[in-house]
């Protein structure tokens, strides 16, 4: 079979399931345009999740739907860095960025270490520290390739961002109010400890513009370090495998990179983003590009979560859900009350 033909099988085969993707996405994108606090990238996680524990996904999907929570959802993240600007995020100041950092890790390690005390995989502990710390089910879909997890396992660690997310977005806002923040510091409380960046401006856009922008420049300060969180991951499964008998016994077997190739480009996208050479508008049509290429990307994943089976799973992943987004928001919270945002 020649390259081209191959090429036209495949493109069959994966059709169907990210037209469907593309589709929900844009959904999502839609009901976020005209209901601004809803987040169009947990409306088109929902959906699939809805679809796969209430629906039949018929075998034909599969394949595209795949291909999206791998392929498209990445391609996702690389677009996700034309946000970032390293000129606006040192406008945050040292002690801000050194806050933001700080939560990152405390919430990281310490979502490990509360994974293991419950006594569950080390792969689970691993999805969940890494979603919760940077930004949501975009996060847990970028470390998967270094986690070794199951497919249960990926799927409960979505289903759970997903919930506390959205939580978030209810009672944060009663919160603030309640323990007298202010403006910027709401801003930034909910900047450290949302999950994903819709999340992130539906809760702060309850106190205003100011409490907004403070908001996402820290959630893409978190964002930013997804880099260097991957890369440290990357170098610890790298050091584990060189102790590994079987790889002695085949010097020749692949080692993760240190950084794969999606988040090189998310850095370079970062880089082009601070060199101010793209308009305003080219921006604006990115970020829209970024929302469905996300959303097709969750769709996908969303559509491994069947609600129904995780409950055979038992109550400590659940726990560990609730006691990593109790951490973060606590963290984050000393975090700006320290730092002064």
């Amino acid at each position: 079979m020649t390259p081209v033909r191959r090429a036209v099988v495949w493109a069959r085969l994966v059709a169907p399931g990210v037209l469907v993707a593309f589709a929900v996405a844009v959904v999502g994108f839609v009901v976020h345009r005209y209901i601004d606090a809803v987040s169009p990238h947990v409306v088109a996680v929902s959906i699939g999740i809805l679809g796969a524990t209430f629906g039949r996904i018929e075998q034909v999907f599969r394949p595209g739907l795949r291909f999206s929570a791998k392929k498209v959802l990445r391609a996702g993240i690389v677009v996700l860095g034309f946000r970032l600007s390293l000129s606006e995020l040192g406008a945050l100041g040292p002690r801000a960025l050194a806050a933001v950092a700080v939560v990152v890790v405390a919430t990281f390690f310490g979502t490990r270490w509360l994974a293991a005390r419950l006594g569950l995989t080390p792969s689970l502990g691993l999805l969940m520290a890494t979603g919760y710390s940077i930004c949501g089910a975009s996060a847990i879909a970028a470390v998967e390739p270094f986690a070794d997890a199951t497919e249960e396992e990926v799927a409960y660690s979505i289903a759970l961002v997903t919930l506390c997310g959205t939580l978030a977005i209810v009672l944060l806002p009663g919160l603030g109010t309640l323990i007298g923040l202010s403006a910027s510091q709401f801003g930034g409380w909910v900047g450290a400890s949302v999950h994903d960046v819709g999340q992130v401006v539906a809760a702060a856009s309850t106190h205003g513009e100011e409490s907004l922008k403070v908001a996402t420049l820290v959630k893409l300060t978190r964002v930013a370090l997804l880099a260097p969180l991957l890369a440290g991951v990357a170098i610890s499964v790298r050091r584990r495998a060189r102790r590994d008998p079987a790889v002695h016994a085949n010097p020749e077997a692949k080692r993760p990179p240190v950084l794969p190739l999606f988040i090189l480009l998310f850095l370079a996208a970062v880089a082009v983003r601070s060199a101010d050479v793209i308009s305003t508008s080219w921006l604006g049509h990115l970020k829209d590009v970024e929302t469905i290429l996300l959303g097709m990307g969750l769709v996908g994943l969303g559509s491994n979560v069947d609600l129904r089976k995780l409950r055979a799973v038992g109550g400590r992943p659940l726990a560990l859900g609730l006691g990593s987004w109790a951490l973060v928001a606590v963290v984050s919270l000393v975090a700006v009350n320290v730092s002064g945002l």
